[in-house]
């Protein structure tokens, strides 16, 4: 299904393209071959869509395809902070608000949305610029194809002529849904985390419908092509808007106080349904749920009129201020952990498949050290990285880690991912990969947790009264 706003990208020239000398212009669909395509990555509050709109003052025919799985929803334009109209200077932005907020939306959905506007945007000369909140989205875009795309394939072949239905999906406990996985195929366990829900039901899913064993779609061909740009339909040049993490910390806990000055909590009354799902949909999106304790309490005092509060934020009552107070923090909280998880998947995307990831780093500017510091950190690298793409230039830009510098390419070889650790220090807490493994073990409660058992097994144990006798 095409963007609506796609017909208007002829008719909304981007900012600078008329400007002798201000816009460089993509190569023809001729000439490109695959077709070139820009995809601005990072954590959430890093500036994706701010640099995504930047760029359009450089390069003609730039249009935004957001590749945000809760931006793509009707709804809730504050809480899943959308581009505001005037925010998006005359860009085209496409996948904003297109999708019924109950709708159950997958990777497949959201490929098979986005490409053909894709194609759409090359078609008519223009620039793509994928902004992406979700690696998932923007791994099914570079993939060849999708685990239902290979489950499709394998049905035909597979061995199994009678599936045995009570090994699908037969209930929503989601605790035992891991078990029941490494039951069937242990292998594919090994490969995610117990807490992914999502996947592990996905995982489930396929082998309920084709008898084939998930781990089985990660074998031979299929794993050397899968999520791999050399293999992508387009020919893709990734940006990373990255920044220090107490600066991205303290971003994203003022942008919540912002969000609930803007009316974050209105948006979340309105679609509040206490016996509704918070797997689903819109209500999967962060700050949905953590209020759930709050409105239980609030909305049934509000109808009897024990509270007639007309603000929400201006509440008198302590036993809901806590309540709010307290889902406020958790929102924050969450929020951060999200941003930990994103740029995880960042790294593993450049190690493990090889990604030529362009790293930026914009900390100095979200420190505002100097008013143009975001222009000259972020903005300025990131048109020199395009041009050279748009330009088939090959010349190798300096190299840095991304922890180290401000522009510089991350990947490496392929790893293998199916390796799982399992802290004992921290509750038996499950790490997947070496990478998220020594990411763990670095980190300060990891530390702490460690120092402490060494402790307790120095000090000296009391003696009880059978080792008197």
């Amino acid at each position: 299904m095409a963007d609506p706003s796609a017909a208007a990208a002829a008719a909304n020239p981007s900012p600078g393209a008329g400007e002798e000398g201000a816009a460089c212009s993509p190569p023809s669909p001729s000439q490109r071959g695959r077709g070139k395509v820009v995809i601005v990555m990072g954590a959430t509050g890093a500036g994706k869509s701010r640099l995504a709109v930047d760029l359009a003052a450089h390069f003609a025919g730039v249009e935004v395809v957001s590749a945000d799985s809760m931006q793509l929803y009707r709804g809730l334009d504050v809480l899943t902070n959308k581009v505001p109209l005037h925010e998006q200077n005359g860009v085209p932005h496409h996948l904003l608000s297109v999708i019924d907020p109950s709708v159950e939306f997958t990777c497949h959905d959201f490929r098979d949305h986005a490409v053909p506007i894709i194609q759409e945007i090359l078609d008519r000369g223009g620039l793509p610029v994928i902004v992406g909140g979700t690696n998932f989205y923007i791994q099914s875009l570079v993939s060849p194809f999708l685990f239902d795309d290979m489950a499709e394939e394998m049905h035909d072949c597979t061995l199994r002529e009678h599936i045995d239905d009570d090994r699908g999906l037969t209930n929503d406990d989601e605790d035992s849904g891991y078990e029941r996985l490494k039951d069937i195929d242990p292998v594919a366990a090994q490969r995610i985390h117990p807490n992914d829900h999502r996947k592990i039901k996905r995982y489930l899913e396929l082998y309920a419908t084709t008898g084939s064993l998930p781990s089985d779609l990660f074998q031979g061909e299929a794993a050397k092509k899968w999520g791999r740009p050399s293999n992508s339909r387009f020919d893709c040049c990734f940006l990373w808007v990255d920044a220090d993490l107490q600066a991205l910390d303290s971003y994203v806990n003022k942008r919540v106080d912002c969000m609930m000055d803007a009316g974050l909590l209105n948006e979340v009354c309105n679609i509040y349904d206490a016996d509704a799902l918070y797997t689903q949909g819109l209500r999967q999106a962060i700050g949905v749920r953590e209020f759930d304790e709050f409105f239980r309490l609030y909305l049934p005092r509000q109808e009897s009129g024990e509270d007639s509060s007309a603000n929400l934020l201006d509440i008198h009552d302590d036993q809901l201020k806590s309540l709010l107070d307290e889902a406020v923090s958790q929102l924050k909280a969450n929020t951060r952990r999200l941003v930990r998880r994103q740029r995880r998947r960042l790294h593993r995307l450049g190690k493990d498949f090889g990604w030529n990831l362009h790293h930026f780093d914009a900390t100095e500017a979200f420190c505002c050290a100097t008013g143009d510091s975001w222009q000259k950190k972020v903005v300025e690298p990131c048109v020199d990285v395009v041009k050279r793409f748009l330009s088939d230039d090959s010349t190798v830009l300096p190299s840095t880690s991304a922890s180290d510098g401000v522009v510089g390419s991350v990947r490496g070889p392929s790893r293998e991912l199916w390796t799982q650790y399992v802290c004992e220090a921290c509750d038996n807490r499950v790490l997947r990969g070496a990478h998220e493994w020594e990411q763990h073990k670095q980190g300060r409660g990891h530390r702490k947790r460690v120092q402490r058992l060494k402790q307790k097994s120095l000090r000296p144990r009391p003696l009880l009264s059978q080792d008197c006798n």
